[in-house]
């Protein structure tokens, strides 16, 4: 769930830009004429005394408020809630698959149906009781179709849905 709120954060800042992901990331923060509003913050952060940049962290533990964390020479922090905590653990059947299967192939429909949120090739095995091998492979497969994308996170690479495949398997269910 954590990996998807940076990897939707991510894709936002990158189509609508920076205004747009602070918008849009809480009620009681805000973006105007470059400057970060929070509500109800009691004293400002003046960037030359917090020095540069600010540090997102999506957390499930929040609560439904904000936390800000202030200590140079670390950047400020600004813990949110992440998107999808009234999901987590909720499961959810694969919807818009059985329609698919015959085109795509069944393992590269369960991929696409598991890839709800980002994953790696191992955690995909695990979950679908396929090979690693094959998952890569049909992985392959399927960003090369721009159906997936990889995404390097530390040592691992996690693997997430495009638009395309969202628009497909939305389709595929209706």
């Amino acid at each position: 769930m954590l990996d998807a709120d940076i990897l939707h954060r991510a894709r936002t800042v990158a189509e609508h830009g920076t205004g747009h992901l602070f918008n849009d990331l809480h009620t009681s923060v805000s973006w105007a004429d470059n400057t970060l509003t929070l509500v109800r913050r009691k004293r400002n952060l003046p960037r030359r005394s917090t020095g540069a940049g600010l540090l997102l962290i999506p957390s499930a533990f929040t609560g439904p408020g904000l936390r800000t964390r202030v200590r140079p020479p670390d950047p400020p922090q600004l813990a949110y809630p992440a998107r999808g905590i009234g999901t987590l653990w909720v499961t959810r059947p694969a919807t818009g698959t059985g329609a698919l299967a015959p085109v795509l192939g069944r393992s590269r429909t369960l991929l696409l149906a598991e890839l709800e949120t980002p994953a790696s090739t191992t955690e995909l095995a695990h979950r679908t009781g396929l090979s690693p091998a094959g998952v890569s492979q049909y992985l392959t497969a399927l960003r090369n179709a721009g159906l997936v994308s990889a995404h390097r996170a530390g040592r691992s690479v996690l693997y997430a849905r495009t638009a395309a495949a969202e628009t497909l398997l939305q389709a595929a269910s209706a």
